[in-house]
């Protein structure tokens, strides 16, 4: 029974909701918008911040095999997406970077509710800042005085150990110092140029009336609001999920936040048909839901989505709705790698049916795909193929290189020029 209050809509059920996988795909598609039957988009930069919006946050990532995460995931979204339209919205103050699903990039009227995450890395944090000792005095006091200031422009000739030295201390005291107060929120970064940096100090880089809601927002009410926004990024959720709600919660602790959602109304267990895992949803989005009952598989265009792309974060559910098991080999030894480095999962439709990795030859201006293969089962048709060598234009063309060349596929598409 659904039922409307001044406030939201209610739905009042304790037996979970039937639906089929088709449906419950699209759907979830449809709210991370990557369901689309026409290639159209816009290249203004308020479109970029909707779009972040609507998407809650978007996981950044150093990696630089080709471009980085949070403009691919953009670009998947936004066709003609610019780099340049993020880096604006960054320097424009209207986005921040912090810790949500991950480091990302978030919409800055947010900053409020993440203010017992910062204080709760600022109390894990304080003893190694105290060992760094005048080196962040000076880090601050610049800032201070000169901010901002881009990450060169602090030199320390001290070495130690960073977040990624295993064995010899690498990282310079200054750039610990940066990372550990950025950690902390005291600092964030306000600009970015490509690869570089540039810092400020956080309560005067972020507008007045949110730095004083952060310190005045009460603790339970920041950590549920933290929760809804995690709900309302992942659209379809369980439990199970370690990262449930963003915060640092027991299995008991997630268990309970969604049965109290459930009991209240504002979140629907879900009986997916086929899937033995326990799924829940938001109510207030039954309607668009039952849309997507009795609709056929749909066909293209491709679309190649990052590693950290949002769909994505959670592998568990991708295996459930989609038959496809997906694992991100950046980090596993090269001779145990199965599909490559950087591969990215391939979108036709509402169907995962393949993977594409690819890196960049910048001095040569080409795309290299290491490997394209498709999934057991799929049919290599003219259509698919063409759609498939489109998509690698377009991809070409967003990370600025002039020519394709496919190393290993089982598509017969030898060298595609763009």
């Amino acid at each position: 029974m659904i039922r409307k209050n001044d406030t939201e809509v209610v739905v009042e059920m304790t037996v979970p909701y039937p639906v089929d996988r088709v449906a419950l795909r699209q759907f979830l598609l449809h709210k991370q918008r990557l369901l689309k039957t026409k290639v159209e988009g816009t290249t203004e930069v308020e479109s970029v911040l909707e779009m972040l919006r609507t998407l809650e946050c978007v996981q950044l990532d150093p990696v630089s095999v080709v471009e980085r995460n949070q403009h691919l995931a953009l670009a998947a979204r936004i066709p003609g997406y610019d780099p340049k339209l993020l880096d604006q919205l960054l320097s424009d103050g209207k986005v921040f970077e912090y810790f949500a699903n991950a480091a990302c990039i978030i919409p800055v009227e947010d900053f409020p509710i993440f203010e017992p995450i910062r204080e709760r890395i600022q109390t894990q944090v304080e003893e190694p800042l105290k060992k760094l000792g005048p080196v962040v005095g000076a880090v601050l006091e610049r800032l201070s005085s000169e901010g901002p200031l881009p990450s060169r422009a602090f030199k320390s000739e001290n070495r130690v150990h960073g977040y990624w030295d295993n064995k010899m201390p690498k990282t310079k005291e200054s750039s610990l110092a940066l990372n550990l107060l950025m950690d902390a929120g005291v600092i964030r970064v306000v600009h970015r140029e490509r690869t570089e940096r540039f810092f400020d100090i956080t309560e005067r880089s972020i507008p007045a009336n949110f730095v004083k809601e952060a310190k005045t927002i009460d603790e339970a009410d920041a950590r549920e609001a933290m929760i809804d926004k995690y709900l309302r990024a992942y659209r379809v959720f369980d439990p199970r999920d370690a990262r449930f709600g963003w915060q640092k919660m027991t299995a008991a602790e997630r268990r309970a936040q969604i049965d109290r959602r459930v009991e209240k109304g504002t979140v629907i267990p879900l009986d997916v048909e086929g899937v033995d895992r326990a799924y829940y949803m938001l109510a207030e989005d039954l309607d668009e839901l039952e849309s997507f009952k009795d609709t056929s598989p749909v066909e293209g265009p491709i679309t190649f989505l990052a590693p950290l792309d949002n769909l994505l974060w959670r592998r568990e559910r991708i295996s459930d709705l989609f038959d496809f098991d997906y694992k991100w080999e950046i980090y596993t030894p090269k001779a145990k790698r199965k599909y490559g480095p950087y591969a990215m999962p391939i979108l036709y439709g509402d169907q995962l049916i393949g993977r594409m990795d690819p890196s960049l030859d910048r001095k040569n201006s080409t795309l290299h795909v290491r490997l394209l293969q498709l999934e057991p089962g799929v049919k290599k048709t003219s259509q698919l193929k063409r759609e498939i060598r489109d998509a690698l234009e377009r991809f070409a063309k967003f990370n600025q290189v002039k020519d394709i060349v496919i190393e290993q596929s089982d598509l017969r598409i030898i060298r595609v020029k763009s």
